[in-house]
């Protein structure tokens, strides 16, 4: 007879817990969000969380930011008008500057100015004892200037000054004559120089007797003169000519002769430099 299985007896279900009903404040209590223990809150069932980048978040900014703008700004304009103001300045100058360059012009091709001619004619020599270390000599020196221009005349102005050199030391200087040269016009004027108290070094003491000895004395005369260019009735500023000239004479004597010489000058025509 067959034995009959039972089985095991299973584990009785476990009754559910009973449903209780709440109100309507238990049920809200019941949605809030619970702060987990990281603390960031949960949101709440049934609600979206949207994630913008950090970059795409605009704020109005601060008052402090708005004054600094506006403070920025303001110096933006005036740097503007400062340049602006700094350009018609440089305008009106080069246009100015144009305008001289074309009557330079006009005039150059009206009048064709050309420059006047310096050179020394005669250096006579006076009271010259070589005799003793300290000496005082006294030279007349001549002269002559030509003006070449047919339309421009020279006034020559005070303030000029002629000295003559020997190896370097100045023997003697003096003034040269104010006096006006009208156009196509040469002038030759003598003026007198004088030195006091001139102590010669021994060397320069001997080389000028040997040269005097040797009948080759050269010296070196140099003349600044302050003159104005008169174009009809309008002058110009003051223009400084300066010549300088290296003569040979054959004595110390007021016979002396001039044996050689060669002679060149500069006009100093205010930012510009004539050579010849």
């Amino acid at each position: 007879m067959a034995d009959r299985v039972h089985p095991h007896d299973s584990p009785s279900p476990t009754p559910s817990a009973p449903v209780s009903q709440t109100n309507n404040s238990d049920s809200a209590a019941a949605l809030k969000p619970t702060l987990p223990p990281n603390g960031t809150p949960v949101p709440p069932p049934g609600t979206y969380v949207i994630k913008i980048p950090k970059d795409q978040i605009y704020r109005v900014p601060p008052p402090d930011n708005a004054r600094r703008f506006a403070k920025y700004t303001k110096k933006s304009k005036r740097r503007f008008s400062c340049c602006c103001c700094f350009c018609w300045f440089i305008g009106v100058i080069f246009f100015i500057a144009l305008l001289i360059g074309i009557a330079a012009g006009v005039l150059y091709l009206v009048f064709k100015p050309k420059s006047p001619h310096y050179s020394i004619d005669n250096i006579g020599i006076k009271a010259l004892n070589l005799t003793t270390a300290v000496i005082s000599p006294e030279f007349n020196v001549t002269v002559r200037a030509d003006n070449p221009n047919g339309k421009i005349g020279i006034r020559y102005e005070t303030d000029s000054s002629a000295e003559i050199f020997f190896n370097d030391v100045k023997l003697c200087d003096g003034v040269l004559p104010a006096f006006y040269q009208p156009s196509k016009n040469v002038t030759v004027f003598m003026t007198p120089l004088k030195g006091n108290g001139i102590k010669l070094k021994s060397e320069d003491e001997k080389a000028l007797v040997d040269a005097q000895r040797k009948r080759q004395v050269p010296l070196n005369v140099k003349l600044v003169a302050p003159v104005k260019i008169k174009v009809g009735s309008v002058k110009t500023w003051k223009i400084t000519v300066k010549v300088n000239c290296d003569a040979t004479v054959d004595r110390l004597t007021a016979q002396s002769k001039i044996l050689s010489k060669k002679c060149n000058y500069q006009l100093d025509l205010w930012l510009f430099k004539i050579r010849r």
